[in-house]
């Protein structure tokens, strides 16, 4: 399997073009590897959620409140948007907003659903939450979910295991959640019918190298040309 990337290496990993708008769904670390690529993509450059995150998550972004963003900023660099902050909690924007920002910035990265810090996940009915205008959709799991028990380590455990063909109380297996990558209901619902869709394996080290190969493996007979990029794991790759 090929080896896997720094974090700082994901914006080339992902091919992407001069003007894209990124979703990131799933659980391992999408906050993060949001920030990454905000810092990584050159231009002007939104980053946002559809949900919710910390009001601390800033990572030292210029700040914009939603109503503020207008075609005419002409400030280079990335913003992080929210709608509104209430004590800790910073709340995102819609879907249709992001649809306008995406006509006039080089770049719009949203986190599209929450995890609670888990690892990985399957969707609610009404998640993730997706603009249409998205053109490249990323799904993120994090390798130490791989062999841990699915009511321990995945947000909505229920409907993983639904997916996976298994019980809660198993261990998630590669062949499982290539299951839940894969599925209609999992993490490719709602992925808009023109959007390119990626695997993001996170926090790959020594101790789940060998399970990470397998999920790989998992996912590339099932579907010989998905996009896979396998990230090594870092210090703040758990939100």
């Amino acid at each position: 399997m090929a080896e896997p990337i720094e974090l700082n290496q994901l914006a080339r990993a992902l091919n992407l073009g001069p003007r894209e708008h990124i979703a990131l769904v799933g659980g391992g670390g999408k906050t993060t590897i949001m920030h990454a690529l905000g810092h990584q993509l050159k231009g002007r450059v939104i980053v946002t959620t559809t949900t919710k995150m910390g009001s601390d998550q800033d990572e030292g972004f210029s700040i914009l409140a939603a109503s503020d963003v207008r075609s005419d900023i002409a400030d280079v660099g990335t913003s992080i948007v929210w709608s509104r902050v209430d004590g800790n909690k910073a709340y995102g924007v819609s879907k249709e907003e992001c649809d306008r920002w995406a006509e006039y910035f080089d770049y719009v990265v949203i986190e599209a659903d929450g995890a609670r810090q888990l690892p990985f996940k399957a969707p609610a009915a009404y998640e993730p939450v997706i603009p249409s205008t998205v053109t490249q959709v990323v799904s993120v799991i994090g390798a130490d979910a791989l062999g841990r028990v699915i009511a321990d380590q995945c947000h909505r455990p229920m409907r993983v295991a639904a997916l996976a063909e298994c019980e809660p109380y198993h261990r998630l297996s590669p062949g499982g959640a290539a299951a839940v990558l894969l599925h209609p209901r999992g993490a490719r619902r709602a992925v808009p019918e023109r959007a390119r869709f990626a695997v993001a394996i996170n926090k790959v080290d020594d101790t789940n190298r060998e399970s990470v190969d397998e999920l790989v493996a998992e996912l590339q007979s099932r579907e010989s040309a998905l996009p896979i990029i396998s990230i090594r794991a870092h210090p703040t790759t758990h939100r």
